[in-house]
């Protein structure tokens, strides 16, 4: 049988539908009859059996439900009920048979109904004259059913009360997503009018966008006051004709009352036929549009649009408000030049060009602005850039494209022949005057020509930034091109970044250590704990690669504590094997030492594993000491006070000033390798080792020497009076096993 829509009609009583021990129901609304013509809630009711059809509309025909009627739509079978809602919008309750086709036939509709065709929002309530298929209480909970009866259970007044519940719930949930799907037109709205400019396609956005909150047409106009008339700014649909006119009040009746009204009394007016809403305007000049209504306009629509007006009202103050927004957004305040996302929306239409020809990104970076800022004030730095950027804007060929993208960075992008590095560097030759005084300035040049480059113009702008950083650690002055080598270096450092975090987590790091001893009898009398990396395959990563990266990335921080609190574990298990008089030294990274908790993280490691930091040496290298001497030197004061010792490693790489030197009170100088090395075949690295164990002697400081790989080394060494050291000759890294195998391997004391 085909579906169709009937009105309710009274027919032969089903058996597994029994009304006859009730009265028939009144209205639920005595006003029934005035709402006769109101829209009804529409009901499905999807079953084989035609007498359940005509006794379920008979039970509930003359009903309503918050003052509307109910509207019946059939279908006889599930195949039926399918091409049925292909067609039809706005059911609010389906009454479905779980048995028709097949035994399932229903569960099969409603899993069609939920995922297949997303209605959410209508209400199902399954119905069965035979209990034995009742379906899975998963499959009630996961398909979202609203209710589950046996016809046999549903009286008259159990169905209507199921059905008037149902109908509730579907109210809401439709309220609920019209709500949404309006306050999402509205912020679109606000969107949208940022992009635009003219005050005519303002106003037309307006009608357009309201049009789609009211689910019509776009139609009617949107007006200001012009002395005692009103100018129509934009229009749409019927009224377009009027656009740039006055309204005439007899002619124009309908959109003329409905906004004059709006503006005398500022606030939105709403009839059955016309509304209109009112945009104040901060600069005094007030707005109102004026829509013609296919129908009336609900309560939430009325409280959609005033959130609507709400928002409209920002951004009509004046067309120049937008304007300003997109200069604000595009454009760099200070300079006037294009800024950052400018830029990157010129480099992404350039890289998308089927030919970039020769194009080439160029970033200029001031040298040493900073310092002029600090020296002479921002006024002055402000003015120098203002000054800069107009050589730069006059000077370059004007097809080339000027932007600032950074504080004092600045950024050209057009053809290679015209942005070189010699054109844009000729430009700082001059002095620029700035209030009469010339100031000398140069800049540093970071490029990356574009056909050389894959990827969007954010990446060009990141690569540009690469090649910049090269440049200002070569020489500053100077330039530097992206290559493709360098873009795999950097992914290669990013890679072994995420790898080292996770190689942290799954305790990929440890230590060995290599002893130190005596040169004079050749008896350790001590240890330096070394960080080392091995990967899940046995592969060993060298520290001169993932140690600069754990710094720069920060997690030394973490690995420096879990090394220190290892080292000194290793000592207490060294000290229970019998070796009491034996020193653990660590090396300690910059960044970890300058941390405001690192002398907390130290004590903490002493107190919590009990060694005895008499006993515990921290090793610094000669650059960090000679950084701020006065914050380090109070720096060391305070892990001194621990009762640990200082060494500075790698002595002599750096440049020391002995004032600052005696002044941190530290405890030993570690000589570096690369003086050892040279130490049998150059008089230069003879002399700087002999220098350093001068030094040490003179300051009352112990030495030791790092890096001795054959006894001639160590002949020397001893002979010059270095009384310590470590290296190969020795004895390499070991585990900790096999530290405690060499210590028992060599000769006792005499």
């Amino acid at each position: 049988m085909p579906a169709s829509i009937t009105p309710g009609v009274a027919a032969p009583l089903h058996d597994d539908l029994v009304f006859l021990d009730e009265a028939p129901l009144a209205p639920a609304n005595a006003s029934h009859a005035s709402h006769a013509g109101a829209a009804g809630w529409r009901v499905l009711i999807v079953d084989d059996d035609a007498d359940v059809h005509s006794t379920t509309t008979f039970a509930l025909a003359g009903l309503e439900v918050q003052d509307r009627p109910l509207e019946f739509l059939h279908a006889y079978s599930a195949g039926a009920a399918r091409e049925l809602l292909e067609r039809e919008a706005d059911i609010a309750v389906i009454l479905l048979d779980v048995v028709m086709e097949q035994p399932d036939a229903g569960l099969h509709l409603v899993r069609h109904i939920r995922q297949t065709l997303g209605m959410a929002d209508v209400r199902i309530i399954l119905r069965t004259g035979q209990p034995g298929y009742t379906p899975e209480m998963e499959a009630i909970r996961d398909l979202d059913i609203n209710d589950y009866r046996t016809k046999s259970e549903l009286t008259r007044t159990k169905l209507y009360t199921t059905v008037a519940a149902a109908v509730r719930s579907y109210q809401q949930l439709h309220a609920l997503v019209i709500g949404r799907a309006g306050l999402e037109s509205i912020v679109h709205a606000g969107t949208e009018l940022m992009r635009l400019h003219g005050a005519r396609d303002v106003a037309r956005s307006i009608l357009q966008q309201a049009a789609a909150l009211l689910g019509q047409a776009a139609a009617g106009v949107l007006c200001a006051r012009e002395g005692n008339a009103l100018r129509v700014l934009g229009a749409a649909g019927d009224a377009l004709p009027l656009e740039e006119q006055l309204l005439d009040p007899q002619l124009d009746a309908p959109l003329h009352g409905a906004a004059a009204r709006a503006l005398a009394e500022r606030r939105p007016e709403f009839s059955p036929t016309c509304m209109a809403l009112y945009f104040p305007g901060k600069s005094g000049r007030d707005f109102a549009c004026a829509i013609p209504l296919r129908h009336a306009v609900t309560e939430g629509g009325v409280r959609l649009l005033h959130v609507f007006a709400s928002v409209v009202s920002v951004g009509l103050d004046n067309v120049e408000l937008v304007g300003r927004l997109n200069r604000a957004a595009f454009y760099d305040q200070l300079t006037g030049l294009a800024n950052r996302t400018q830029l990157v929306e010129e480099l992404d239409g350039a890289m998308a060009a089927p030919d970039t020809g020769d194009a080439t990104l160029t970033l200029v970076d001031l040298d040493h602005f900073a310092e002029t800022n600090d020296a002479l004030g921002h006024q002055f730095g402000d003015q120098l850039l203002v000054t800069v950027a107009q050589r730069l804007q006059r000077q370059l060929d004007p097809l080339l494209t000027v932007a600032r993208i950074g504080s004092d960075i600045f950024a050209v992008l057009g053809a290679g022949r015209l942005n070189s590095p010699a054109a844009i560097h000729a430009l700082f030759a001059a002095p620029f005057s700035i209030d009469g005084q010339d100031v000398q300035v140069s800049a540093t040049l970071g490029l990356v020509r574009l056909f050389e480059h894959d990827g969007s113009g954010a990446d060009a702008l990141k690569d540009a930034d690469i090649a910049l950083k090269r440049a200002k650690t070569q020489q500053r002055g100077g330039h530097f091109y992206f290559s493709r080598s360098m873009g795999v270096e950097i992914r290669e450092r990013v890679r072994l970044m995420h790898a080292l975090r996770s190689g942290v987590a799954r305790g990929e790091l440890f230590l060995a250590y290599q002893p130190q001893v005596d040169l004079a009898t050749h008896r350790p009398f001590g240890a330096e704990a070394l960080l080392r990396w091995r990967l899940e395959d046995g592969t060993m990563i060298p520290p001169d690669r993932f140690i600069p990266i754990a710094e720069y990335s920060g997690l030394i921080v973490e690995i420096g504590g879990w090394v220190l609190r290892e080292a000194c574990l290793e000592l207490m298990r060294l000290r229970g094997a019998g070796y009491l008089d034996f020193t653990m030294s660590v090396n300690v990274s910059q960044a970890q030492f300058r941390h405001p908790h690192f002398v907390d993280v130290l004590r903490a490691a002493l107190q919590d594993t009990g060694a005895p930091a008499a006993y515990i040496e921290l090793e610094i290298t000669e650059s960090m000491a000679m950084e701020e001497p006065q914050l380090l030197a109070e720096m060391l004061a305070e892990v001194k006070r621990t009762g640990v010792s200082i060494a500075i490693d790698d002595f002599g790489t750096g440049f020391s000033s002995l004032s600052h030197l005696q002044r941190l009170k530290v405890d030993r100088l570690k000589i570096d390798r690369a003086f050892v090395t040279e130490i049998t075949g150059s008089a230069r690295g003879s002399s700087i080792a002999e220098m350093v164990i001068q030094l040490g002697r003179n300051l009352g400081l112990s030495v030791i020497a790092e890096g001795v790989e054959d006894e001639r080394q160590a002949q020397i060494l001893h002979a010059l009076g270095c009384p310590l050291a470590q290296g190969y000759l020795f004895s390499r890294p070991l585990s900790p096993e096999a530290l405690l195998e060499w210590l028992g391997a060599q000769p006792p004391p005499p």
